[in-house]
């Protein structure tokens, strides 16, 4: 239940950051903006609120959906949005849904939230865990779409207060499958004047919210490849062309992209995190499939890092006479 309050606490303090973007500062003082936070922290803080947005986050738990594959998640959004009165834009993005309140006109702000879950088993034994074997919201993006509901439906309330137009960004498709460029090529945040988007985070207390100047979660992707080599017996390598080996060697190779390439101001990541191949603890095997992420924080530095990466796979390929696919 602490977990749950602290989502709650979160979904409070989105609609809290968002507020004073929707009014014109020339209109309001410091005395008059710090009211309007006031009457919304309490209008999040009632009990029916807090339990519905419970629901909606447990109901989303148990029922994960893999990117652009987002369709019940998709529905009970668009079923919620239905009964608030509010209206929406619907497929965004193959999964997407995008409500609006306020006049239409702007200035135009947007809360954003992803919907998809991760290809993984949930281990965790509780009430309320994944009922879709190998799918879990085990990135809190079931807690996104709640608290964007929550602040939907506070918002909705006091829709005649508002002095621009609310976007309510419900984007698939986060975890590596480009949900948000999609969204972004189908136009329909291009008026948006600023837009609002954050993260659950175990390591805050309840009730708090994390911000720092500049950015804070780094753009990432993901590579994989098939190194082939020659199979033979574990007894006389000398007749075999090991991608093991080959594959062990790049994973190492990878890890001085960052240590020793890598202005220690300027943070990147290179993780390998999957590596397979072979079944025999006697047999060298034909291929080994390597794959894992690299994340940057500007866009020059992921190019670079995406350019070494493939560099570095290619020279130990080409010095091991290997192939890669």
């Amino acid at each position: 239940m602490g977990f749950l309050k602290w989502v709650v606490g979160f979904s409070i303090l989105c609609t809290f950051l968002a507020t004073p973007t929707l009014s014109i500062s020339s209109f309001l003082n410091k005395e008059e903006f710090a009211n309007i936070s006031v009457n919304f922290l309490n209008l999040a803080k009632r009990p029916e609120l807090f339990d519905w947005i419970v629901r909606i986050r447990r109901t989303i738990h148990e029922n994960p959906e893999l990117g652009f594959e987002e369709f019940e998640t998709s529905k009970l959004i668009r079923n919620e949005l239905d009964k608030m009165g509010i209206f929406y834009k619907y497929p965004v993005a193959v999964t997407g849904v995008v409500g609006f309140i306020g006049t239409g006109k702007p200035p135009f702000v947007a809360l954003r939230a992803d919907m998809d879950a991760l290809a993984m088993q949930e281990e965790v034994d509780w009430k309320h865990k994944s009922k879709i074997p190998g799918k879990m919201h085990a990135c809190g993006h079931d807690a996104h779409v709640a608290m964007l509901l929550g602040a939907a439906k506070i918002l909705q309330e006091k829709r005649d207060d508002l002095q621009g137009t609310v976007l309510l960004v419900f984007q698939p498709a986060e975890e590596g499958g480009g949900g948000a460029k999609k969204m972004l090529e189908s136009g329909i945040l291009d008026n948006v004047d600023a837009i609002f988007g954050l993260h659950v985070s175990p390591r805050s207390p309840i009730g708090t919210v994390a911000a720092s100047s500049g950015p804070i979660m780094a753009g990432s992707g993901f590579f994989e490849a098939v190194i082939k080599g020659k199979g033979g017996h574990a007894a006389i390598p000398q007749h075999a062309i090991d991608p093991i080996l080959a594959a062990s060697n790049i994973i190492v190779s990878l890890q001085h992209l960052v240590s020793r390439e890598t202005d220690p101001l300027d943070s990147q990541v290179v993780t390998v995190a999957k590596f397979k191949g072979g079944g025999a603890f006697n047999v060298i095997p034909d291929s080994v499939t390597i794959g894992g992420t690299f994340r940057a924080f500007s866009k020059e530095s992921f190019t670079q890092l995406k350019q070494r990466i493939v560099e570095v796979y290619f020279q130990y390929l080409y010095l091991n006479a290997q192939t890669i696919i």
